[in-house]
């Protein structure tokens, strides 16, 4: 789906939740997507790429498909997805692809993150279909204190709420960085 079909999808299970299984059935799925709309529309607000991502965007001139796989649900993906929409949507040779991870075909099986479907996952294809970058679920650095909070057997709330203040504080930054980075290689 493209970006306002994902809109449409979110909204959707939050005003036709008894339509969507997973969250009727599942009150913290639903508690977590009503935050993450609130987290989402606001990037898409306030968000605004660098002038050094934009650049790097720009030369882009071969047509490539950006993929994200991701959940309305998901923490990590409220302030990815929207960055990621906010720093492509401009570039007419991106085509930009929103997958649900827990809908068929199933591509997260492809790209596990230690063996797990970690959400978000963005995978960069050229227009012949060749994987050129793949990023997710987080950005590296962020990923490494999750990783250390985990084996330290710190409890998933504090974990939660600990991430969510890195993505604010960092503005997005990271992720910008972390692109421009595979991008130029």
């Amino acid at each position: 789906m493209n970006f306002d079909e994902y809109l449409s999808y979110f909204e959707d299970i939050l005003t036709n939740t008894e339509n969507h299984e997973a969250y009727s059935n599942d009150a913290d799925y639903l508690n977590y997507t009503k935050l993450n709309w609130s987290r989402m529309t606001r990037w898409l607000k306030k968000f605004e790429p660098s002038e050094e991502m934009k650049n790097c965007i720009q030369q882009i001139k071969d047509p490539q498909h950006w993929i994200v796989i991701t959940e309305p649900w998901c923490g990590d993906a409220a302030h990815s997805v929207a960055q990621i929409y906010q720093i492509v949507k401009d570039n007419e040779f991106i085509d930009l692809d929103i997958q649900l991870r827990d809908t068929e075909p199933y591509l997260i099986d492809e790209y596990l993150t230690n063996g797990g479907k970690s959400i978000p996952k963005l995978i960069i294809r050229n227009d012949v279909g060749h994987d050129k970058v793949i990023w997710g679920p987080r950005p590296a650095v962020l990923q490494g204190i999750f990783e250390q909070m985990k084996a330290e057997g710190k409890p998933f709330e504090e974990i939660k709420e600990f991430i969510q203040r890195w993505y604010n504080e960092d503005k997005g930054e990271a992720i910008q960085k972390e692109l421009i980075g595979l991008l130029s290689e």
